[in-house]
């Protein structure tokens, strides 16, 4: 047996070799587990026209004008893929980068591509903001749609970078952001 091929052992050899190695790696990937994605979704209706809201949202880097969470917003102005903004929050900084702009679509989808997690508890996100007419004339609806992982993408992260606290404060900032949205437009 020393030196015989493995695909000659007998079917009952083969298969405590194959059990052994199954129960001595099981171990290993119990530990192996790493965040999961999150997603969030939300969407506010508007009383005033696509045209009207994509205006005041349209410009990456000018989110401040709108959001009440955000101090300070800062870009380099291209409303277009690697545009960058810089977003000043309570905590801190972000930085997120555009990936794709539609003027025509009324929507844009960026990324975190600096982390804070004083800032946000999250360690990467791709989000999407899109404006589309709503059911009544004169009405637009605003959707963020996000992606999303915790600050810590460690096998036992702090109460304060978990998925909870991830999912907490993505929802608060979209929520937080479309309500401000809202109060905005319809002055």
């Amino acid at each position: 047996m020393n030196n015989m091929p493995f695909y000659q052992w007998p079917k009952d050899m083969k298969q405590t070799l194959v059990l052994l190695c199954a129960f001595l790696t099981f171990p290993l990937s119990a530990f192996a587990h790493g965040p999961t994605p999150q997603k969030g979704l939300d969407s506010i209706t508007i009383n005033a026209p696509v045209e009207a809201v994509w205006d005041m949202v349209k410009q990456f880097d000018a989110i401040a004008t709108w959001h009440p969470d955000v101090k300070a917003s800062k870009g380099d102005g291209k409303n277009a893929s690697d545009g960058i903004r810089t977003v000043t929050l309570q905590g801190g900084d972000i930085v997120e980068m555009l990936d794709h702009y539609s003027e025509q679509d009324h929507e844009y989808n960026y990324r975190l591509k600096t982390e804070n997690p004083q800032a946000l508890p999250i360690s990467s996100h791709s989000t999407s903001l899109q404006v589309t007419a709503g059911d009544e004339a004169n009405t637009a609806v605003v959707t963020f749609k996000s992606r999303f992982y915790r600050a810590d993408t460690g096998n036992t992260p702090s109460a304060t970078q978990n998925d909870e606290a991830a999912v907490n404060a993505m929802t608060a900032f979209f929520k937080n952001g479309l309500v401000g949205l809202k109060n905005k437009m319809e002055k």
